[in-house]
């Protein structure tokens, strides 16, 4: 079998040389070179286009780095790394883009096949299934069913899924090794700013009192918010300094703390871009790893996320290009819970169905819990819990796992004084609806258990 190979050399000698020894071989050596891209864009088109099922790429092109190279391997092609002979520093870049295979630029026409045929027999290897989603319906985690058939796995409510990303690491320099993967809840809404924000940033700090280590990650690509609601002022992002280190395969577990504020004993804070013409720096594949990373970090990763889940830009270019959403399409595919936020009025709720029946067209294998956030009896006849549940129930099959009451006093205190609705106002009702969420999501007691008033 012959195997079609791209290449993108930018203007390396070596790509003439092995096209000419294959040519005089009449390509019995078992590979034909039906590409030569002129950089690295093209390639990347090749690649979608299904034309060849290896890349050559040599070590020195241009713009060649993990998000690269992880969207070669999504077209399913394997990619050889090409360097200069004796040449340790093209091997160490080309590692740290995440390649694997290398061969030197000298090597013999039979050298490169034998690289190749290895390359493309480990990619048609390779490949597995996600393993089961272990959360389930609200009612399945608050109290329902009995104990023993309560989502399970030490302090959090999930035990299987992504079980691979866990290894025996350090939550920081110092601290016990943890050995059981932490879990990642996304937090999104549709357009209208329903309280993403303030529903991600206290359902952290309650998972944290609650004896969770919490990692917030700001990960909003329209600008957020999240470092001015814990009294932040930080221009210099965590987050796209952790996805730069991502790309270059160089972020670690130690790495990521040093990067995040240390908001409490168990909270931290990963800043996210406060300018939305950022948002190129917050690539999906870097996402990825990063939150891979922090479910070695936490025991509870909480996303704020954005609102749009558009991928207008394959119909925009002829060419694979950066998807502005793809950072959020990449937390919700990876996240092992969703929490839809939906404003408790009739236009917010109206928003929410249509955003749910996009979150669906998605077709993301991971459970979705309803939460409905400013609930008041102003804005909604009648007992706002029947009718409330009601309405989703006749529009989208499915019950509120959380109804957050509509605070505004106590949130604008928290507000001026840069601090969280625990510190602020700590008999805020908002406050003590979260913390019922926060119960049920880690499967742990509520601490409002046994307060009666004597």
């Amino acid at each position: 079998m012959t195997i079609a190979v791209a290449s993108a050399a930018d203007g390396a000698p070596w790509e003439a040389s092995l096209l000419a020894e294959l040519g005089r071989s009449n390509g019995v050596e078992g590979i034909t070179v039906v590409r030569r891209c002129v950089d690295l864009v093209e390639l990347l088109a090749v690649a979608g286009s299904g034309q060849a099922l290896a890349a050559l790429v040599d070590a020195h092109v241009r713009r060649l780095d993990a998000d690269a190279v992880d969207r070669l391997a999504a077209s399913a092609v394997a990619v050889i790394g090409v360097t200069a002979p004796g040449a340790e520093a093209d091997v160490e870049r080309l590692r740290d883009a995440g390649i694997r295979f290398f061969v030197p630029s000298n090597a013999a026409a039979a050298v490169f096949t034998a690289v190749i045929q290895a390359a493309v027999a480990e990619r048609s290897e390779s490949g597995g299934s996600p393993a089961e989603n272990a959360f389930g319906d609200p009612a399945f985690a608050t109290g329902s069913l009995p104990p023993d058939q309560r989502l399970a796995g030490g302090s959090g409510p999930a035990s299987g899924r992504r079980a691979e990303v866990g290894t025996s690491t350090m939550d920081s320099p110092g601290e016990p090794a943890r050995t059981r993967p932490g879990k990642v809840i996304a937090v999104w809404g549709p357009t209208g700013a329903p309280g993403r924000t303030t529903t991600a940033t206290t359902l952290a700090d309650e998972m944290a009192r609650l004896g969770q280590r919490s990692l917030l990650i700001d990960a909003d690509v329209y600008g957020g918010v999240a470092a001015a609601m814990f009294g932040l002022l930080d221009e210099s992002p965590g987050l796209v300094a952790a996805c730069r280190q991502a790309q270059s395969r160089r972020l670690d577990v130690e790495g990521l703390a040093s990067l995040c504020w240390q908001v409490s004993a168990d909270l931290r804070v990963l800043t996210g871009i406060s300018r939305a013409d950022r948002w190129p720096e917050l690539r999906s594949t870097a996402l990825q790893t990063v939150l891979t990373v922090a479910r070695a970090l936490a025991d509870y990763t909480v996303v704020d996320l954005g609102f749009a889940l558009e991928t207008d830009e394959e119909l925009s270019f002829d060419t694979l290009a950066p998807r502005r959403n793809g950072a959020t399409l990449a937390v919700l595919e990876e996240s092992d819970l969703i929490l839809a936020v939906g404003s408790a009025d009739p236009i917010g709720i109206q928003r929410l169905v249509r955003g749910l029946g996009e979150l669906r067209a998605a077709a993301f294998d991971t459970p979705v819990w309803i939460v409905l956030n400013r609930v008041r009896r102003s804005a909604v006849p009648g007992t706002p819990e029947i009718e409330l549940n009601a309405a989703l129930q006749r529009f989208v099959g499915q019950s509120c796992a959380a109804l957050l009451p509509y605070d505004l006093l106590g949130l604008d205190q928290a507000a001026v004084a840069g601090q969280t609705l625990a510190e602020a106002v700590p008999a805020s009702p908002l406050r003590g609806a979260v913390t019922e969420l926060a119960v049920a999501i880690c499967g742990v007691p509520s601490p409002r258990q046994g307060r009666r008033r004597k």
